[in-house]
């Protein structure tokens, strides 16, 4: 099954914490995977930014909303138990526990109403249907993911609408942004034409120039097969080279994808989507438009020595 968001996880976390031990989170989350079924790629999937797993995230919230609504408590560090009020709720036999029903509380009103103080400004309860099922990480990280999708879409129809030319110095600038061939200028000497065709230029791998690795960059509309790929690859051959990239703003078809794990030289596919997305980890044609730096609370500070 889908991990569950983080309200489904409210009563079955409150409900493993009934016995009255203290729990650590990982034995809560240990707990719960047992307890739904979750399959271990369920466990393992991540945050869009693969900081986090989506499971041990979600679990993470529905503690912290219970612990809000006063149905569980944290009298140590990265531990928590049960509460009476959380006791009370279990003996209410609730079908679902979720952000409506904490709305019951004092302490979660006041809770949810200074968090959307500090997000609006304004002292405001939002409606039922406005109440989003996923995590704040998740919410900020799928706004984050809209937004670089709409530059990576961007960045991809300028690309397409500029020549040729532009499209291969692009690739040295992205190449050398990513570590290889030393500066913007360096590689500018070393890249360059050939009589051999399938090769558009050749790089240095590292700032001394201890090997070489071969481009072919094609501004293409149309998938890129196999017979392209083994045109370059038979190119690479005739130079003894060991190592190739061939970059296109299109995408390879799965012949193509299957033949380069098959043979020797080593050849890297980088199809369109691909590109957008590593200039834009790597800062070529997108500049930084805003910085958001989320905290968390350091526990360490409160701990009396």
């Amino acid at each position: 099954m889908a991990v569950p968001d983080f309200q489904s996880l409210m009563l079955p976390l409150l409900k493993f914490s009934a016995d009255g031990v203290e729990h650590t989170m990982q034995e809560a989350r240990d707990g719960l995977a047992q307890i739904m079924e979750l399959s271990e790629e369920d466990l393992q999937e991540r945050l869009p930014s693969g900081r986090q797993t989506t499971f041990a995230n979600r679990v993470a919230w529905a503690k912290v909303y219970l612990t809000q609504a006063g149905a569980l408590e944290s009298p140590k560090r990265g531990r928590f138990h049960i509460s009476d009020r959380g006791r009370k709720i279990i003996l209410e036999g609730p079908e679902k526990i979720d952000i409506k029903y904490l709305e019951r509380f004092k302490e979660f009103q006041e809770f949810r109403q200074a968090s959307n103080r500090s997000r609006t400004g304004k002292s405001i309860q939002p409606d039922d249907d406005q109440i989003s099922p996923a995590t704040p990480e998740e919410s900020l990280e799928q706004a984050y993911q809209q937004l670089r999708d709409e530059v990576a879409n961007e960045l991809i129809n300028l690309i397409k609408g500029n020549t040729p030319e532009f499209f291969e110095k692009l690739v040295v600038h992205l190449i050398v942004s990513m570590g290889y061939g030393g500066s913007v200028k360096e590689a500018g000497k070393a890249t360059r034409k050939t009589a051999d065709e399938g090769i558009d230029g050749v790089i240095k791998e590292d700032r001394l120039g201890l090997d070489v690795i071969y481009l072919q960059a094609k501004r293409w509309e149309a998938v890129v097969g196999r017979p392209e790929i083994q045109k370059f690859v038979g190119a690479l051959h005739g130079q003894r080279a060991k190592k190739g990239v061939f970059i296109t703003t299109s995408y390879f078809s799965k012949e193509a994808l299957d033949y380069v794990g098959q043979i020797d030289p080593k050849v890297v596919l980088i199809d369109g989507s691909d590109l957008v997305q590593l200039m834009i980890d790597h800062g070529v044609g997108v500049s930084s438009a805003v910085v958001y730096e989320v905290k968390k609370v350091d526990t360490d500070y409160f701990i009396e020595g």
